[in-house]
């Protein structure tokens, strides 16, 4: 399917004039940009200085000449060896280089989480091992559990961590208890004083065994936690083996025996798995998220300085090099690594007392999250100035300027030559140069009169603005030297903050930090305003000019102004950030201080949240019911013009059809997919179960080991039919692993407790690297699992641990039998989680994840339709343009199809594989979009208020604004119909580009009116900067996403126009 030629939205860009623009090298020489006054953080001092803020290579990146070749790499490297070199000399050299690596591994903080699993392995298996241990537990065959336990809830995590997975265990043990404790009553009850036995246990099956398990599977898909996982698991495996193992329920009896046992299995496991957390180099979450705020504050640092050089220069390649790249990635894991240490840290806190440092350790990352969203903003408009600036522009029938193909500059020649070919040009770009080496040339203070002489000789030597590249040479002209001075203050005191070095981490803020923070905003501030007011003085800015011209100087200065006021917003943020360091500070040092356990008192979450409490809060707000039907009227109103038709006789005919409306919106709860994936699991449990209450099966359920069987069908069953594929994999074949492991385990060991011990130790070293090191939980816990109900099984069956299972060998166990047994039990499960999936109202991953982003697109379209900017105009909007609440739900809704994504990769079609890599590029344009809605947001909630002048220029602009969000919103309703029915997109697609012109040369001509710009100031333009850039982007987005549907459904399938 082709584009279409007149900006269709198969050909994104941000803007449409600018083509083929020399390319600003401004690395030809010597000069460098003028000086300026700067404050050194340390000292508070003022002074006047040349900084380069200079590149950083990337992390891991020595320098050694060993990496990727450069135009200045030497052809022929040097010998690694010398002449002579042994071949016994360089085994011994290879020997000792892979010893070093080992032995880094191992003292590493994987390698010691591996260590400390495998210890808690050890000490869980000695309640099958030593007998002294055994016997607290009674003749029953089940003491593997607690090696499991050590294995589900491992050490190899922070203490806050642990606390959590103590907390879950004791939660998931109270469950199974109620569950088998109720039904052992509720069978007593029927089966003994009504003596309806069968009546029992259907009662039980369907309530106890389907909804008890059920309820199970809802929470684990609800909260989507790993830890929630695994207690899911331990509490699913207590509930199956009273109800469907014991044969106290089916008998009718009271048993507490089973119960007991489960309850001290537990507290050893999770008494083993948390001695060795605590006691064997514990790890601390709090110190843990103090090193990555270090570490995240020094990725802001380099990232700041990267962009603001590369915005000085006006070279792409500088923002876009490895050492950018790599910051950029290395700060995406820090922020994934800080939020889930400031969540173990919570727990932390919690238990010793600490509240009030936890709450200010919150306000840090939340600032430190909004530093990161202001540096994107930094980003976005030098991304936009490169995109500018790499375009020239064509107006029809306008005097060309000098970035055309002239004779002098011809398309062919270089970078440098074609700015060496224009003199003119040459000069001014030789005040933007910097430094190449790191000068700090001081000069007294008192000398600014010269330095303000020098810029007034500068303004004069300027070029007449002919092009949009004429403003950007202006505004670096004068606000150049202001960028770099407060970027170098930044960085230095980014540098410093916040902790000190380990084991103490100490805050580290200089008393000087805050004056000298405010002393140079105040600098960059007068200094933007001045280069502000100078931009427009001169008299060639008034000429008349077309549109597409002035929308070209608009969006320049608009990419420009972004940039100065989102560096000031970020020096704003570092002054919060600094506050909040000072209040963390004090409370540290403050010796009166007493401990506090306020979340204890459980009565205050049932107040109302108003008040000081009622903040909107991501975690708290993730635990709120989410309403589907959010912004959506409660009465449809009549079409206009449609006669009054209303009479007796239509109201009885409509009388019906209301009331089966309103018990169709009664029963909607039950259309929720969570809901029907509860009652389909719960239903399957109850009938893979039936067998263990049938006499004629019961026999046949216990020798296959059919709660094993039913325990994997509860974690093969997934919310999609790819993720419970996934599981259903990893399951099964870590149970073959597992059982084979097993049997090569008793087969040389013969029973030997000390051979059992070194194998299950080797075992779980093994495990411990598929969990810790590689990440893939499920299957390093099943293969642990089955080799406990093989291996440890059968050493208790040897030791006459026996519940009547002569059926395996008795005391002289046959272990391939054992391993038989529950190698078919997983493979039953699996088979029969696989087929509930599949055949009862069936997920599909790829359908959920195709109508989860139509949705998404469909809500950001409304959301936009909305005019972000109407809502500062008192009585303009009734709406809001996105409240907290909308913005966290879109996010998470982003998270779910990311989930989801992963899925359907694992979903088998005839049709073809699912293309993963194109929807991660689509994903990935999605939450860009997402990030510039919340950018918006963040601009509009500075002040909900508009000031004078900005209420004179949203007025002026609402009806260019108007249609420029129509046609956005136009946008994402057709990209959502497109995906929603895999159906090519039309050719003839509205583009934003004319909408964006008109508004950008609106904003253009307001300015020039000194009537109606009286009134105004620049910061009153800010908003309007920051909308020109967020239209700009959504339009380059949504550009993408259509390329990316067009490869999907371009070509037009004849069965699509087949009439039936």
């Amino acid at each position: 399917m082709s584009s279409s030629s007149n900006g269709a939205i198969g050909t994104p860009q941000i803007r449409r004039p600018f083509r083929n623009t020399t390319y600003r090298s401004l690395t030809l020489g010597a000069p460098q940009l003028r000086q300026a006054t700067l404050i050194l953080p340390r000292t508070g001092e003022r002074v006047r200085r040349t900084v380069t803020l200079r590149s950083w290579a990337p992390d891991g990146d020595t320098g050694d000449g060993e990496g990727e070749l450069t135009p200045f790499s030497p052809l022929l490297r040097k010998r690694r060896r010398e002449d002579g070199y042994s071949t016994i000399q360089a085994v011994r050299d290879e020997c000792k280089d892979r010893w070093t690596q080992i032995w880094e591994f191992v003292t590493s903080k994987t390698g010691q989480g591996i260590l400390k699993c495998s210890i808690a392995y050890v000490l869980g298996s000695m309640a099958t091992f030593v007998p002294v241990i055994s016997d607290l537990l009674g003749q029953q065959d089940g003491k593997h559990m607690v090696a499991t336990v050590t294995v589900y809830f491992h050490p190899a995590r922070s203490q806050g961590s642990m606390f959590e997975a103590v907390g879950l265990a004791v939660l998931a043990f109270i469950y199974a208890a109620f569950i088998s404790f109720t039904s052992m009553g509720v069978s007593i009850f029927v089966g003994r004083t009504l003596d309806l036995i069968v009546v029992g246990h259907i009662v039980v099956l369907i309530v106890f065994c389907g909804g008890g398990l059920g309820f199970v599977g809802w929470t684990k898909q609800r909260l989507l936690n790993p830890l929630v996982n695994v207690a899911c698991s331990l509490t699913s495996l207590a509930i199956i083996t009273v109800l469907t193992k014991e044969g106290a329920v089916q008998e009718a009896e009271f048993s507490d025996d089973k119960v007991v046992q489960v309850m001290i299995m537990i507290i050893m496991g999770v008494v083993a798995a948390t001695a060795v957390c605590f006691l064997v180099r514990p790890v601390s979450a709090r110190k843990e998220l103090k090193e990555n705020m270090i570490n995240v504050t020094d990725s802001f640092g380099d990232m700041l300085a990267m962009i603001t050089r590369s915005f000085l220069m006006g070279v792409e390649e500088e923002s876009e090099q490895r050492a950018f790249v790599a910051k950029s990635d290395r700060y995406r894991t820090l922020h994934t690594s800080l939020v889930k240490n400031l969540r173990e840290a919570k727990f932390e806190h919690y238990v010793f007392g600490t509240e009030a440092e936890y709450q200010l350790e919150s306000k840090l990352v939340k600032c430190l999250q909004r530093m990161a969203q202001n540096i994107g903003g930094l980003r976005s408009a030098a991304t936009t100035q490169f995109d500018l600036l790499s375009q020239t522009p064509s107006y029809g029938g306008t005097t060309p300027s000098v970035s055309i193909h002239t004779p002098l500059n011809p398309p062919n020649l270089s970078v440098a030559d074609s700015w060496i070919s224009n003199p003119e040009t040459y000069r001014v770009l030789a005040a933007i140069d910097e430094n190449t080496e790191e000068e700090l040339i001081e000069e007294p203070l008192e000398e600014s009169q010269p330095s303000m002489r020098s810029s007034i000789d500068l303004q004069s030597s300027l070029p007449t603005v002919r092009s949009p590249v004429d403003i950007f040479e202006r505004f670096i002209s004068h606000l150049g030297p202001s960028m770099k001075s407060l970027a170098y203050t930044l960085k230095q005191i980014l540098d410093d903050l916040p902790y000190g070095p380990a084991p103490d981490f100490k805050i580290a803020v200089n008393t000087k930090f805050h004056s000298s923070l405010i002393e140079a905003v105040r600098l960059y501030s007068n200094a933007r305003e001045e280069a502000l007011a100078l931009l427009y003085r001169k008299k060639d800015m008034n000429a008349a000019r077309p549109m597409e011209m002035e929308a070209d100087f608009e969006e320049v200065a608009a990419s420009c102004g972004h940039f100065s006021f989102s560096l000031q917003d970020f020096a704003e943020e570092m002054r919060i950030y600094l506050d909040i360091l000072d209040d963390l500070k004090l409370a540290n040092e403050d010796l009166t201080r007493q401990r506090s356990w306020t979340w204890l008192k459980f009565w205050r979450y049932f107040k109302s949240p108003k008040g000081p409490q009622g903040g909107h809060d991501a975690e708290r707000d993730s635990l709120l019911s989410h309403d589907e039907e959010v912004n959506i009227p409660s009465e449809i109103p009549s079409p206009r013009g449609r006669p009054n038709t209303s009479s007796s006789d239509t109201e009885k005919r409509r009388l019906p059809l209301a009331y089966n409306y309103y018990l169709w919106s009664a029963l909607r709860v039950l259309r929720r997919d969570d809901i029907k994936f509860a009652i389909k699991v719960g239903a399957g449990a109850a009938l893979f179960a039936l067998p263990s209450f049938l006499i004629s099966t019961r026999e046949f359920y216990a020798h296959w080991r059919g709660e094993w069987g039913l325990l994997s069908y509860m974690l093969v069953c997934s919310m999609t039919i790819g993720a419970s594929n996934t599981t259903g994999f990893s399951r099964f074949f870590g149970t073959c692993l597992g059982a084979v492991c097993a049997i090569i385990s008793w087969t040389v060991s013969q029973g030997n407790v000390f051979a059992m011990a070194a194998f299950g130790w080797l075992m779980s070293l093994f495990t411990s690297f598929i969990i810790v090191a590689k990440g893939n939980g499920p299957m390093g816990r099943f293969i642990m699992l089955t080799y406990n109900l093989t291996a440890l099984y059968a050493y208790s069956l040897s030791v006459r641990d026996d519940d009547d299972d002569d059926d395996e060998g008795g005391v002289d166990p046959v272990i391939s039998e054992i391993a038989l047994h529950r190698v078919v039990a997983v493979l039953s499960g699996c088979l029969w989680g696989l087929i509930v999936t599949r055949l009862v109202w069936p997920i599909s991953a790829r359908s959920k994840f195709r109508d989860g982003l139509s949705l998404l697109w469909l809500r950001m379209g409304m959301i936009w339709k909305r005019d972000p900017l109407a809502m500062l105009l008192e009585g303009s909007s009734s709406q809001v343009y996105m409240n907290a609440r909308e913005e966290f739900e879109l996010q998470r809704f982003l998270s779910k199809l990311e989930n989801l994504r992963g899925s359907a990769a694992n979903e088998f079609e005839l049709r073809g594989p699912f293309p993963t890599a194109a929807s991660d590029r689509i994903l990935k344009n999605t939450s860009r979009m997402l990030d510039a809605f919340h950018a918006m947001n963040v601009v509009i909630l500075k002040d909900l208020k508009a000031s004078t002048g900005e209420a004179e220029l949203l007025k002026y602009t609402v009806g260019e604004r108007a249609q420029l969000c129509s046609r956005i919103s136009h946008l994402f309703q057709v990209l959502a119909s497109s995906m929603k029915l895999e159906f090519p997109l039309n050719d003839a697609l509205p583009s934003t580009d004319h909408a964006r012109d008109r508004l950008l040369a609106k904003i253009f001509k307001f300015r020039q009116d000194e009537n109606l710009s009286r009134g105004t100031t620049d910061e009153d333009y800010a908003l309007l900067y920051a909308y020109a850039l967020v239209t700009g982007q959504l339009s380059k987005e949504i550009g993408e996403i259509g390329q990316e549907i067009e490869k999907l459904f371009g070509i037009f399938d004849e069965d699509l126009f087949k009439l039936r």
